[in-house]
Order: C-alpha cells, then structure tokens, then sequence
C-alpha cells in the first residue's frame, strides 16, 4: 500500500565551542568521541521528555575515520553517551558536509516512516587528524587528467575560484571576512550562541612549566575581534605566490563536534518535543573538483527547484564561511550584495572555525535561533561547499512564519 510521507523537523540542535587544532589548541588532550558524547548528553539534558530508547538511530559524521574518530561513531558515542544498547548507529563521510548529510539521509527515513526521532551530528579533531591523514588517493586522477592536481589542496580550489571570478578581489574576501568577525562578535555580545554552546572540560598541560590541569571551555577559540581590513592586508597567501587566500579570509584547521534532535512532525508534537524548523528540501551537487566552492550555486538551484521555490523566497541564509570567496562567488551569481543583511547574521565559519565533518548542524542551529527571532521570515537555507568539487543545501520553513513578507 503506498505510504504517506511525513514532514521532518529540526527539535533542536547543541555544539561544543571549537577550538584551534594543535598542541596549543583546547581541545589538544581531549578525545574527539569525547566531544560528540558531550553534544549528544546536552541534547538529552535539554530535552527531558524524550525517552532516550525512543532514539531510533545516531548518525555522526567525520572525514577522517580512524583513531578516537573511527570504529562506527554513532554506535560507540552513542553506547558512551549513555544510550540504551537498543539504539544503533552509524558513521558518515561527506567530508565538510556530514553532519549535514547525517541530517538529510536520517530526514527521509523519518519521512519514509523508517525513523522516529534521530541523533545527527558530526565531529572533526582536525589536531589529532589532519585532513588527509591516512588517505591514498588514485594516481590515475591527475595521470588521466581527470582532476586537477590543486583538487586534492582545498586553499588551492579557492585561489582558483578567485580565478574563475575575477571581480572578487582579495580586498572583497578581506572585507567579507572583517564583517564576519564584527557579526560574531556582535552575537557573542547579545548572547545569540552561547545558547546552544555545551561547556567542555578539558586537561591542559603546561610544557614549560610541567604542570598539568583542568579547565572548562565555554567559548570558540578561534574567534579574533577587533579584526581590521590593515591586519589581514599583510597576511601570507600560502597557496599561491602573490594569491588572494589567506589565513584571515578563511576558515581555520579546527576540533569541534556537533549534534541535533530531527523528529517526524506528529511524533514531536505527541512527545512535547520543540519544533524549531520544518526541512522543505534538500539537494547535493558535484562540480568541478578544482573550483570545489562553486558547489552551493548548483546545490540551492536544486533544492529551490524541488521545493518550488526561487532566491527571493529566502529570508535568511547560513552559508559556510569556508573561504570568503566561495561565499562572494555564491552572492554574486544570485545577485546579492555581500553585505545583504540576510547573509549569516551571526557571522560565520570565518570567525567560529569550521571542523569540517560538524559544521553542517552550526549552520542549522543558528538559523534556528534566527526563526525564533523573525517570524516575518518563512524560509531560510543552509549551504556549504565540500571537498572534491560538491555543494550542499538545505531548505527549512520558519514554524513561527506569522504571514510575513517572506
């Protein structure tokens, strides 16, 4: 008999502060399941009337599956969270995209009737695990020419970006990334993410002096307010000789994890559960993998498409800051000045880092936050380049839309 399918919401969405990846990051001495138990603990904590056995599965994304990153994630942060044994799990790699992807293929078995209510999140400790640790790639994709070479560099896919869009100069990027730390700032200031911020307590060691301790992270490290156009001016570009990336216009190597509450509709309403946003669409495209940050454009051109919706239906947009040119390329092919107040109001990746696999549920919960501020918006997405040459979008609706203009 055929099935309805049943509209999927977002209940609700935590993340750990990230931190710099490193020997003088935060997050230095602390597992990165560590991290995801952490998220996925608060999430019960914030949300008492869920029955923990009534978790159908846990989904958690990383890039690079091995170490305290691998063995099945979501099983294990699940068994380590204090899950019943009845809740499985499983692992997701779509590089920068997983936790968003953990989001989107948990979202149709819900909506299929497969699911309940999930777990989806992601973790990235890019300080124990660089990106590419372990990875082999095939020679044949730069022997048959089938990439690039700069596909396999991701600061190389942004200069080549730069290229492809001449009009977005370094001094763009440069501004772009300035405003992302003034709007981080400015959030932090009115309390926007503290929120949905999980306290973490962390083992320091202190080399020169021999002495080891705790502390408690309750704050992102990589933040820099009071960042200003004359400081990034002088800033190396690594990648190319006399380029337009750098250190100050893009996101950092960080450690962080995140997780999320999706439900059906009906059953988080019979539960008391919150329902921050209604999921209207979701689309994945593939791109040239040398210029892997044009990938949103065609990934939202999908996603509109499926929900029967234009650009100008969006109210709100969280875009993934993982370079400030693939930002510009994505305003400038829909038209949108780079300071349209629409665009990431609490800044972005710029300022908050981006360990990659988590950075999908970010993005959802400060649009969250952001419905609950401006019920005059209906919609609003979420996008984000990932690695190899794709995009990925997310269309939510606003359930506190009250018939505003949008």
């Amino acid at each position: 008999m055929p099935r309805t399918i049943r509209d999927v919401v977002f209940v609700d969405g935590v993340r750990t502060p990230f931190g710099k990846a490193g020997p003088k990051g935060i997050y230095h001495e602390t597992r990165a399941d560590d991290l995801v138990v952490k998220a996925i603990r608060e999430l019960l904590r914030r949300n008492p009337d869920l029955d923990p056995a009534k978790i159908d599965e846990v989904a958690i994304a990383a890039t690079t599956q091995i170490g305290d990153q691998g063995l099945t994630l979501g099983r294990t942060a699940g068994i380590l969270a204090g899950l019943p044994q009845s809740v499985p799990g499983y692992s997701i790699d779509r590089m920068c995209a997983g936790a968003l992807t953990a989001v989107t293929s948990t979202a149709g078995s819900i909506a299929f009737g497969a699911y309940d209510v999930v777990v989806a999140g992601g973790v990235e400790h890019m300080g124990r695990h660089p990106m590419g640790e372990g990875v082999d790639p095939n020679p044949r994709f730069v022997s048959e020419k089938l990439v690039d070479e700069s596909a396999l560099f991701m600061g190389m896919t942004a200069e080549n970006l730069h290229d492809r869009y001449p009009q977005i100069t370094k001094l763009r990027a440069d501004e772009y990334a300035v405003r992302s730390q003034e709007k981080a700032a400015k959030a932090y200031a009115n309390g926007k993410i503290q929120q949905d911020l999980v306290p973490v307590s962390v083992r320091r060691t202190n080399a020169e002096a021999g002495e080891t301790g705790w502390g408690l992270v309750t704050a992102d490290e990589p933040m820099r307010p009071g960042t200003t156009l004359e400081s990034l001016a002088g800033l190396k570009t690594p990648f190319r000789a006399h380029g337009r990336v750098t250190a100050g216009n893009a996101a950092g190597l960080n450690d962080g994890a995140t997780a999320s509450l999706l439900a059906a509709e009906d059953v988080a309403r019979e539960l008391g559960l919150p329902v921050k946003m209604r999921l209207v669409s979701y689309a994945f495209a593939g791109v040239e993998p040398e210029v892997m940050g044009y990938g949103p454009i065609p990934s939202t051109e999908k996603a509109l498409a499926k929900a029967g919706l234009t650009i100008d239906d969006i109210g709100l947009f969280e875009i993934n800051e993982a370079f400030a040119v693939q930002v510009l390329a994505f305003l400038d092919h829909y038209g949108i000045a780079d300071d349209d107040a629409r665009v990431n109001q609490y800044g972005g990746a710029i300022a908050y880092g981006h360990p990659l696999a988590s950075s999908g549920v970010r993005l959802m919960t400060q649009l969250a936050r952001q419905f609950e501020e401006q019920p005059e918006v209906r919609y609003g997405l979420t996008t984000m380049c990932v690695g190899f040459g794709m995009g990925a979008t997310v269309v939510w609706e606003n359930p506190n839309f009250d018939g505003g203009n949008k």
